[in-house]
């Protein structure tokens, strides 16, 4: 089985984010990127996949600018066996990334497709739906654990009652949950063997499809500053600020 797992360059997990002074956007000048923490883990996953014998080609497919190939080269340094890099220094948004991956899907014919459930930067969780739903394929989202085999999955899945348990027949669309794996530290000599590993350069065109924004950002700010806490003597005294405050 072959299985496509798409990865995202973001804004390093251990960076402050800065906002423009314009509102306009997050200031990315001069600020450490990394792949999407979620994306680390559908790498791992696959590769995990792969040293059980159920996979046999982890093909690892990013949409972004050129400094992109950095993530998948990560990826490749983990396990993965190729990569596809869609070059565009537009920002795409997940409708958009989810038509280019079903071009690609239709190209590859990929048993899985294994991703993140978000990516970090936008927070938007809508991907891989959105691909599921292109290419009319079953999914099993938010997994905190898969098991294939025979042409199935089996997916359990965190949900707000507890844990669902889903059968999904093959060719399907998993999105990744933190609880999944943890993913592992690329070792030297993976590093410098991902450099030989070869990276298809494409774009948006070769592909044929419509990315153009159909969301107008509007305005970003930061949150408001946290206010201080207090400490207080006993429960009695608690209660009357909470509800001097209209806390209750």
């Amino acid at each position: 089985m072959k299985v496509l797992v798409p990865v995202k360059r973001v804004i390093d997990y251990n960076v402050k984010v800065r906002v423009k002074s314009d509102q306009s956007g997050v200031d990315l000048a001069n600020v450490k990127m990394s792949m999407n923490p979620f994306d680390e883990i559908s790498v791992e996953e696959a590769v995990r996949m792969k040293e059980a014998s159920s996979v046999e080609e982890i093909v690892v497919v990013s949409i972004g600018p050129q400094q992109a190939q950095e993530t998948i080269r990560t990826a490749l340094a983990m396990g993965a066996d190729r990569g596809i890099l869609v070059k565009t220094d537009d920002a795409v948004e997940p409708l958009g990334v989810a038509k280019i991956l079903a071009k690609i899907v239709e190209e590859e014919a990929p048993g899985l497709v294994i991703l993140g459930k978000q990516a970090i930067d936008d927070d938007c969780n809508q991907t891989g739906q959105m691909l599921a739903a292109l290419l009319g394929w079953p999914q099993g989202t938010f997994a905190s654990e898969v098991k294939a085999g025979d042409g199935a999955l089996q997916v359990t899945r965190e949900v707000d009652g507890g844990l669902q348990t889903l059968a999904l027949d093959g060719p399907a669309i998993v999105t990744t949950d933190l609880r999944l794996n943890e993913p592992r530290y690329a070792s030297l000599p993976n590093i410098m063997k991902a450099k030989k590993k070869p990276i298809d350069m494409k774009s948006p065109e070769d592909y044929g499809a419509d990315i153009a924004p159909r969301l107008t950002v509007v305005k970003v700010t930061e949150p408001p500053v946290r206010e201080a806490g207090e400490k207080v003597e006993d429960v009695t005294t608690l209660v009357e600020k909470l509800k001097t405050a209209g806390a209750v």
